[in-house]
């Protein structure tokens, strides 16, 4: 089945023809559109419409871009999509950084959007991990897959879709390099294979969230120019025991 069928993008921009091309194209490809030319506007519609994507534009009068994800990000994990203008690089990193799960830089082909839209809406929406027992790291990290549920020193960690399958995808491989291209192509899809800047912030993200010092990591370790390795917990397992 087409993953497009009843998925519902809401589009925010202030100019009527780009919304309007926006809308064709991804009406044309299955997609149920919902408009909105402001900030607030799109606040309202993410209520009373429940969005399965947004497609948000930067460059907006009264409340921008920026502005709008992150009222959206205090009420909603729905996946954001930033419409950046060509060449700027710092409105891309500063939406990532905000919470967007992607950008699109102006101008852009109808291909490119509705193969972004396809990609991020896939990717928020895999299946569920197999069942499996939950995970005692060590003393402070558990990780409980099947109920999608992240403790740290006792406390729930709420992680984004995209950080919770990176995270999965780290600890299915732990004791193991995943090199980044790889990573890439199963958190994010193949087309995101070169796109490392994706990985790093993510990675960062998970850092913050689940390390003690997250520049000294102890749980997602660095390996230069090859990729990310979780670590082995099962090996340190074993060690302690045998110490003890």
């Amino acid at each position: 089945m087409d993953d497009s069928r009843s998925r519902r993008v809401l589009v925010v921009d202030d100019e009527p023809r780009m919304i309007h091309f926006i809308r064709l194209n991804l009406e044309h490809d299955g997609y149920e559109v919902v408009e909105a030319t402001s900030g607030p506007e799109a606040l309202e519609a993410l209520r009373d419409r429940l969005p399965d994507l947004i497609l948000l534009d930067v460059m907006m009068p009264d409340m921008d871009g920026f502005d709008s994800l992150q009222l959206i990000r205090e009420i909603s994990t729905v996946p954001v999509i930033m419409l950046t203008a060509k060449g700027e690089e710092d409105d891309r990193i500063r939406g990532l950084e905000l919470g967007a799960d992607d950008y699109i830089t102006k101008p852009f082909s109808p291909r490119e959007m509705v193969s972004r839209v396809r990609a991020v809406i896939r990717r928020t929406e895999t299946p569920s991990p197999p069942v499996r027992e939950p995970i005692e790291v060590d003393d402070r990290l558990m990780l409980d897959f099947d109920r999608r549920e992240i403790y740290v020193e006792g406390e729930l960690v709420k992680l984004r879709p995209t950080e919770f399958k990176l995270l999965y995808h780290l600890v299915q491989n732990a004791g193991w390099v995943v090199p980044h291209d790889q990573l890439l192509a199963k958190v994010w899809g193949y087309e995101y294979r070169d796109e490392t800047h994706y990985l790093r912030l993510y990675v960062n993200y998970l850092r913050q969230k689940l390390e003690a010092d997250p520049s000294d990591p102890k749980y997602i370790l660095t390996e230069r120019g090859v990729g990310y390795r979780f670590v082995d917990y099962k090996r340190e397992q074993k060690r302690e025991a045998e110490g003890s």
